[in-house]
């Protein structure tokens, strides 16, 4: 049971969204009330109350959206401004949804700057990743998180690459392009955390003094663990870690519960 349990939870772990289809909020989509080339509003609910900004994805394009305006509305929507839109503005009635990653594509596709695609070494296979050069000698090593892929640091590169940081984004076993995993199971980062380690050997072995992990969600927990176990450890000089999984086990059963393992199944996720 246990092991079921796990694979079930683990299918939800550090595998990509799909093509397409960028890390969002649990699936939780709401109508588009109305749309102008400035604006455009929303079903009001919590989710589409959140400050800060946002990529708004439908079936037929996307926009980045800033927080909440104060402007008068309906009581049961919210007006939110479009930074940057497709073309046309969504449709009365589409259904939308809300993610975090307001970037798709290459650094150089999405954001104009310039990378190199690299491979980094990991035992009898190699991992592709975005090498984004900087004049510092300490490196920062991206490492997306849950659900997520390379391209959801894209999010922090245009500020570090203002800061001229050497900046590595690599993907991990079991995303998009990358070796497949040997292992059905996830672990939310405690046990995927050598794929942060090779990043992190590559770093140092092209001449990094210094290496600062960046991580996010089970990104996070492995900086977490490269930095405390890795025999590279002492090269890494910094952690900044966004939302790292400390409570794997209430995680995993709240993972599972969200893709509906059954009840009895739960506490042993």
């Amino acid at each position: 049971a246990t092991m079921a349990a796990g694979r079930w939870a683990g299918r939800t772990g550090l595998g990509a969204a799909g093509a397409g289809r960028p890390v969002g909020f649990a699936g939780v989509r709401f109508a588009v009330h109305d749309s102008t080339a400035e604006t455009v509003t929303l079903t009001r609910s919590p989710l589409s109350l959140r400050p800060g900004t946002y990529r708004l994805t439908g079936r037929h394009g996307s926009a980045v959206v800033g927080p909440p305006l104060d402007v008068p509305a309906s009581p049961d929507t919210v007006v939110r401004q479009l930074l940057g839109a497709t073309e046309p503005p969504f449709a009365t009635g589409a259904s939308v949804g809300l993610t975090p990653q307001l970037h798709t594509g290459t650094p150089r596709s999405a954001l104009g700057i310039e990378h190199t695609d690299v491979e980094l070494p990991h035992g009898s296979v190699t991992l592709p990743a975005w090498y984004v050069p900087g004049a510092r000698e300490t490196w920062v090593v991206a490492l997306h998180g849950l659900g997520a892929t390379r391209e959801g640091p894209l999010n922090v590169l245009p500020f570090l690459h203002q800061h001229q940081f050497p900046v590595l984004l690599p993907s991990f076993r079991g995303d998009p392009g990358a070796p497949r995993r040997a292992e059905r199971a996830y672990r939310l980062g405690a046990g995927e955390w050598r794929d942060a380690e090779a990043a992190l050997r590559f770093a140092v072995r092209s001449g990094a003094r210094r290496v600062v992990l960046y991580g996010w969600s089970a990104g996070a927990t492995m900086a977490l663990h490269a930095a405390t176990h890795s025999p590279l450890r002492r090269q890494v000089a910094g952690l900044i870690l966004d939302s790292p999984v400390l409570a794997p086990t209430a995680t995993l059963r709240a993972l599972a519960a969200r893709r509906g393992l059954p009840a009895p199944l739960r506490p042993v996720a």
